[in-house]
Formats: C-alpha cells, structure tokens, sequence
C-alpha cells in the first residue's frame, strides 16, 4: 500500500522507535521491517493518527526502554505492506526533526512522546538550496572513502542526485559510530551537515591508513 505523500499536522505528541543502529533524516527514506508486538501496536496506532513516527536513538545500547537522546526525526509512513507472517514492512519518509521533552508508556507496549518542532520547523516547510560545492566536495571524499573502506556506491544514482539526498543517504548508511551519526542529525543546517560527514569520512580514512601503516610494519617485522 503506497500514500500519497501530504502536507501533515505536526502533533505535540507521537509514537516514537528507539533504534540506535537507525538514522532518520528529513526527506530521506528508511525502510523497516517490525515484528515486536509492541512495535506491531505502534504502527497501527501511527496508522490510525496521521501516519507518524519518531525515530529517537537510545544512547547507551540498542535498549528500547533506555535513556535517550533529546533529538529525533519524524517520518510519515509513505508505503505499508502485512506479510503472511504478520510482520509489517513499511518506509517511514523524514518529515522533521524534533526535541524529545518527555514518554510514557502506552498500553501497547510502546512509548509516546511530547515533542518540541520549534528549533527544526523548517525541516517541514522547505528544501535547502543546492550547494553545487558542497555536492562536489562530498562526492570527492566519498570515492576516496569507499575506496579505503571496501565499499561501494551506485553511482548511476548519485550522478543526477543533489547534495541533500547524496549527504542523507551517505550519513544514513555508511557504518559510522551510532553516536556519530547523532552528531549529522543535530546538525542545525545541510551545511553542517555536510561538514560533519566530510569530517567523518575524513577520521575514517585516516584510521584505516593509520592501520595498514600498522600492518605493513608487522609484516616487514616477521
């Protein structure tokens, strides 16, 4: 089942998924596959109350009911589909980012939030302007990143994409740290944004140098 995508109204309180191996970024797309009952309740609540998610990091562990970080994203369920199995496959689209000021738990098993959009309304209403630089500059780092790492990119797709969806998709799936990339969704701007990752993939390729430096002075050892 696919939605259309609408304007939403953005709510003073929403389901949220504490999933620390998981990023959300505005206009970027993440798809899920829930199978927990509590989570299975949480997608029919959203379902039935305007399609909603928060996706919300815990900081310590992949632990569900744990302490967690102050900033989410919100995504709108975009596509839905019922396995026989009766999981339910679905792709939260980012929305908008918000502060977390408070949860409880839901008779469902899962938590509710109050949420805070103030600081990131405009997440909502608008796209950045194209950077052609910061475009390039990424896509600069990202060869030498993939290469370094063993990775690689379906550059077909990145060729005509803009600098956004090149930094969303980057930050959401490259293996960084979890709390590295909760640094890329604080970031106040897509510049900053862009700045943070290229910093990233900077640490990255220096360490991986740093440990084949490491290698070759064993092996000359031996």
């Amino acid at each position: 089942m696919h939605f259309n995508r609408q304007d939403a109204v953005l709510p003073t309180k929403l389901p949220i998924f504490p999933l620390r191996s998981a990023m959300l970024l505005p206009r970027a797309q993440l798809p899920l596959n829930i199978f927990e009952p509590r989570y299975l309740a949480m997608t029919e609540y959203a379902l039935g109350h305007g399609r909603l998610i928060g996706m919300v990091r815990p900081k310590y562990e992949d632990d569900p009911e744990g302490t967690l970080y102050d900033i989410g994203c919100a995504g709108r369920i975009t596509s839905f589909m019922e396995t026989g199995d009766g999981r339910f496959l679905l792709t939260l689209t980012g929305l908008c980012r918000f502060r977390l000021e408070g949860d409880e738990l839901t008779d469902g098993g899962f938590r509710e939030a109050e949420v805070d959009w103030s600081a990131f309304a405009l997440d909502h209403y608008q796209e950045p302007e194209e950077n052609p630089h910061l475009r390039d500059r990424v896509i600069e780092l990202l060869m030498e990143y993939l290469e370094e790492v063993g990775l690689r990119a379906d550059w077909d797709s990145i060729e005509g994409a803009s600098a956004e969806t090149i930094i969303n998709s980057v930050s959401m799936s490259c293996p960084f740290e979890p709390d590295e990339k909760q640094a890329i969704l604080e970031a106040r701007s897509i510049e900053e944004r862009g700045d943070a990752l290229v910093a990233l993939m900077q640490m990255a390729i220096a360490t991986k140098r740093s440990e084949l430096g490491d290698d070759e002075v064993s092996e000359r050892l031996q």
